[in-house]
């Protein structure tokens, strides 16, 4: 369970867990996610909703994450929260543009991509693990 003196290990863990998952749904179905990307594009409703949700779920972590200069993970964490928010606010106003971009840059490499979502999700599991010392 969560409290102000883990908080930090577990949106970690969690983030890694989604990152991991996320990656092993790509390698089992290549093209996955630039299927999402083309439906998020075909669907003005889509690409507010998950603006909305982006922006809601990015705000949660950086307000939730406590802030601390002299702990890298705490720093990493909320700059990602910050990121997601952003992203979420860019749906919101560029939906267009901005997936348009985004199916550009997964389109040419899905395989990489995938497969760096999986390294960074284990590589967070990891630093997550260490800071909780489950």
């Amino acid at each position: 369970m969560g409290n102000a003196d883990n908080i930090t290990g577990w949106i970690t863990f969690f983030i890694g867990l989604y990152a991991v998952a996320a990656g092993v749904g790509e390698f089992r179905r290549p093209g996955f996610w630039a299927h999402i990307v083309r439906e998020l594009r075909a669907s003005n409703a889509l690409q507010f909703l998950t603006g909305l949700f982006t922006l809601v779920i990015g705000a949660t972590i950086y307000l939730v994450n406590p802030w601390n200069p002299a702990d890298l993970l705490a720093i990493l964490v909320s700059v990602l929260g910050a990121w997601i928010f952003i992203e979420g606010a860019l749906i919101l106003a560029f939906g267009d543009w901005f997936l348009n971009f985004a199916g550009k840059l997964m389109g040419s490499a899905n395989r990489l991509w995938a497969g760096l979502s999986v390294l960074l999700g284990i590589m967070a599991i990891f630093a997550a693990l260490v800071r909780l010392q489950v």
